[in-house]
């Protein structure tokens, strides 16, 4: 028979954010052509004035006073791009000091590998009449089907990688799918997470992506970990 365990618990949270530079260095860019457009207007405006009519002094300081302000515009832009790039770095070094750690993170699909354990934390928006479990392969193909917890709240599934029939299931991704039906048969609103160890991390997006077992799971999405 199979072994499942479904209790109560209780995670810390964490929140992670990450960032792109791009934006800064196209504003940087923009501002930096209209400086120069500005200041080819300005010179060709003085060499060829009428010396005889020249440029009002007022309009003159006007538009030395417009250019220097596209001047500090471009060195602001130039650092909000450098700032932009610092925090993409950070975000990718804060990344890797999750390696080795077990996380929390939003979603629905972990890998398991053959003879090992599955665990699946899931969160019922309100009491549920019935709760009905299942997994799923990587082929779509249901391997196990259970019942679980009712009770309003945080819930975790331990799953020990056998099938229905009690025989372990192949190393791969599989996917729990959790349907909990009140008393009038409606859908129970349902948040599933995974858990499991990080083992690499991406950030050539620009955004970090943390590899837990072989599944891609986005920073932003992880919610709590472990040592």
């Amino acid at each position: 028979m199979t072994t499942v365990s479904s209790s109560t618990t209780n995670s810390s949270s964490g929140t992670a954010s990450s960032s792109t530079s791009s934006s800064a260095s196209t504003s940087a860019s923009s501002a930096s052509s209209v400086y120069n457009t500005f200041l080819l207007m300005l010179t060709t405006q003085l060499q060829n004035q009428d010396p005889l009519n020249p440029t009002d002094t007022t309009s003159f300081t006007q538009e030395m006073i417009g250019l220097a302000s596209v001047e500090q515009q471009v060195d602001t832009n130039t650092d909000l791009t450098g700032i932009q790039s610092s925090l993409s770095t950070l975000t990718s070094t804060n990344g890797v000091g999750y390696i080795g750690k077990t996380v929390v993170a939003t979603g629905d699909t972990e890998n398991v590998t053959s003879g090992g354990t599955g665990t699946w934390h899931y969160d019922l928006g309100s009491t549920a009449k019935s709760n009905s479990l299942s997994i799923t392969n990587s082929s779509g193909t249901t391997v196990w089907t259970g019942s679980g917890d009712t009770a309003s709240g945080n819930h975790t599934l331990s799953w020990n990688g056998t099938d229905s029939s009690g025989n372990p299931v192949s190393t791969g991704d599989y996917t729990l799918t959790v349907n909990a039906l009140d008393s009038s048969s409606n859908a129970v609103s349902t948040t599933t997470s995974i858990v499991g160890a990080v083992n690499g991390v991406d950030s050539s997006s620009g955004s970090t992506i943390l590899t837990v077992g072989d599944v891609s799971v986005p920073l932003s999405n992880v919610t709590g970990f472990s040592s």
